[in-house]
């Protein structure tokens, strides 16, 4: 069949939006209409080359749509279900994913690549083959996807809504809830909020924090942070190491979610000294590629016993944790409408990221009808 997509040609350039033809669903994959795509910014990093790519890509890997057709063997889903798709695929019984940890699924790892699993493409513009963002391709009215990658969703929960748990709602929450810990009491610092950082504050929020700190250099966020449930907020590290000092009594904050559009090595040591003892400084942004040094006190990490550790996708389980917040919208206790800043057209997509990059989105989304 033949559709639209939004293709990255080489790095450094725009995405060119044309049409493409895209095979039918092989087996234990699936055909998707796309409803909406979330534009992430790691798709971004792509362009500007903090993430090796191969291209000819089509990007996007946060989206939501409905079911079309199912290849041989499909099990998980069926024509007309509603999906939201999991940027990291998980198979459900490979060790990984057998010990609780599906957002490091051993075999999903293999799609990420952005080619299925006997090493084709599905996809294709002008004689060639395409590559997909870790083999989803939600930039696009229609992608066909591995079945790992689906998860299904109830039909009442709107789709360009929905598209946001593919990515960056669940990994700020998760980052907030798993991989940092959150507890009710804790003093938490979010670190950079756009897509991400709004959801950790939200996971945050719903963990128990006492106080969150939120720190961004775009003042007109600080609004829309507080209603995500943050308490405060400063527009640098600096700032906010007087504020933290001054509101905890000194204490500092118990955790630190780093959620900054790209983060550098040479901030490190700054952000931990926002940390409390025992403090853990979750690092859920994407650093550069070649980026190998890193500013950091190890004596503080020994003496003080602080932690910094990593995370993807939040360190949350797509199949399960996705259905989660979809309820918790559900009950009002997640808010996903408040994080769409603005919708686009995909024909708008490039005018989507230079917003994104002027600070003016939390989180924009490509609507596809």
């Amino acid at each position: 069949m033949k559709t639209e997509a939004a293709i990255l040609w080489a790095p450094h350039e725009p995405w060119s939006v044309e049409e493409i033809e895209l095979d039918p669903p092989k087996a234990g994959e699936v055909l998707v209409e796309l409803t909406a795509s979330g534009m992430c910014h790691s798709d971004e990093h792509g362009v500007t080359g903090d993430l090796p790519v191969v291209t000819p890509l089509v990007g996007g890997h946060e989206g939501a749509g409905v079911v079309m057709e199912v290849g041989e063997g499909v099990t998980r889903v069926k024509p007309g279900d509603h999906v939201v798709f999991s940027f990291v695929p998980a198979c459900g019984h490979c060790p990984s994913c057998a010990d609780g940890h599906s957002n490091l699924c051993d075999n999903g790892a293999a799609l990420l690549v952005g080619v299925q699993l006997d090493g084709t493409t599905r996809h294709h513009a002008r004689g060639q083959d395409l590559w997909t963002m870790v083999c989803l391709g939600t930039f696009a009215k229609h992608t066909v996807v591995n079945e790992m990658s689906c998860v299904k969703i109830e039909d009442d929960i709107p789709l360009e809504l929905a598209c946001l748990l593919g990515c960056g709602v669940t990994t700020g929450w998760g980052s907030s809830v798993y991989a940092g810990d959150v507890r009710p009491g804790d003093n938490v610092a979010v670190i950079g909020i756009g897509g991400i950082g709004a959801a950790a504050v939200q996971g945050a929020r719903l963990a128990g924090a006492r106080n969150i700190f939120a720190i961004d250099p775009v003042a007109a966020k600080e609004e829309l942070a507080q209603s995500f449930g943050a308490t405060h907020f400063a527009s640098s590290i600096g700032d906010a190491f007087a504020l933290i000092q001054q509101v905890t009594w000194g204490r500092m904050c118990d955790k630190i979610i780093c959620c900054m559009g790209v983060g550098q090595g040479d901030q490190v040591a700054a952000i931990m000294t926002l940390l409390a003892k025992r403090g853990r400084c979750v690092v859920t942004n994407v650093h550069s590629v070649n980026e190998t040094e890193v500013s950091l006190s190890l004596v503080d990490l020994t003496l003080m016993e602080k932690q910094l550790v990593g995370t993807i996708f939040g360190s949350a389980n797509p199949q399960s944790d996705i259905p989660r917040l979809t309820q918790l919208y559900r009950s009002g206790q997640l808010d996903l409408a408040g994080m769409v800043t603005r919708e686009y057209e995909l024909s708008e997509i490039n005018q989507g990221y230079a917003d994104m990059r002027d600070g003016k989105n939390i989180r924009g989304v490509l609507r596809y009808k």
